[in-house]
């Protein structure tokens, strides 16, 4: 038996399914119950997804006709390249389908996407304790070497 997975844009008809993955990848990183993102956070991340005006992109892994993960991303300026950045922001993939190389397969797409901008580089964080995820970047990736400091406004 022979599964079918490939990688395409985010589609207008996806909402649906994207926003099961979406509850998803918030949960897994704490965002339910009383500290679940907004509905409106959401409607309006959706809608930068198909803005023109945004620099906001998504990707999805999807396998027999069916959503199995997801890659938003992002292109910014820099202060050390001339060209613009890619921030992979999110990255997801259903719980039955980590470690079968979907992750891999949209990180692969990103940085194909990147390439076609004129991106210098793409990088993106992920929790200390993520330690699955971190297998997979480590294969893909380097690690930089700087931490994250934030301060909630």
């Amino acid at each position: 038996m022979s599964i079918s997975l490939a990688v395409r844009p985010l589609q207008s008809s996806d909402f649906s399914v994207w926003s099961v993955l979406w509850d998803g990848y918030n949960q897994f990183y704490g965002r339910s119950g009383a500290d679940a993102l907004a509905p409106e956070i959401t409607r309006t991340c959706w809608a930068r997804f198909f803005d023109p005006d945004e620099p906001v992109w998504a990707l999805v892994a999807e396998c027999d006709g069916f959503l199995i993960g997801f890659a938003h991303y992002l292109f910014h300026r820099s202060t050390t390249l001339i060209g613009p950045t890619c921030y992979l922001q999110d990255l997801y993939t259903v719980e039955a389908a980590r470690g079968q190389g979907v992750g891999r397969l949209l990180v692969e797409a990103v940085y194909a996407r990147a390439r076609e901008a004129g991106a210098g580089r793409v990088y993106w964080q992920t929790h200390e304790t993520n330690l699955t995820a971190m297998r997979l970047y480590d294969s893909v990736a380097e690690r930089s070497g700087f931490l994250v400091y934030r301060k909630i406004l």
